[in-house]
């Protein structure tokens, strides 16, 4: 069966889409810790533990989580993007990206952000932008 993550790469569960490749996907976390809290997953794999993954998917994956995270950085006022991989919510491989102010930023016991579908769209367009330049 396939995961939520999946899913929503295929298009059969609406996202907030920052960056896409032929074997990656980025999108905005719906319960994000800072705007343009971002999950970057590979496509074709649902593997829970990232470290399970097949050296190509694993250094792609990590590329492509790259060049999101540049454009994030040049899209959100932050002092840096931080990176988490938990993997426990989502049996699905993602790596979290955090546009941080200070280390706190990236505690998962924070209480997370609530925004309007318009702040989603606008923080997801004005990344992918950047993500265009690069």
């Amino acid at each position: 069966m396939a995961t939520i993550f999946t899913k929503i790469a295929k298009g059969e569960i609406p996202s907030w889409k920052v960056a896409e490749s032929e074997d990656y996907y980025a999108f905005l976390d719906i319960s994000p810790l800072a705007k343009g809290h971002t999950l970057v997953i590979p496509k074709n794999v649902e593997d829970d533990y990232i470290f399970n993954l097949d050296e190509k998917t694993y250094e792609g994956l990590w590329a492509f989580a790259r060049k999101v995270a540049r454009a994030q950085k040049a899209a959100i006022p932050c002092k840096r993007i931080g990176v988490a991989v938990l993997g426990m919510e989502v049996p699905h491989t993602h790596i979290h990206l955090v546009p941080l102010q200070s280390e706190n930023d990236l505690n998962f016991r924070n209480e997370h952000l609530k925004l309007s579908d318009e702040e989603f769209k606008s923080i997801a367009e004005s990344i992918n932008k950047e993500y265009e330049k690069l």
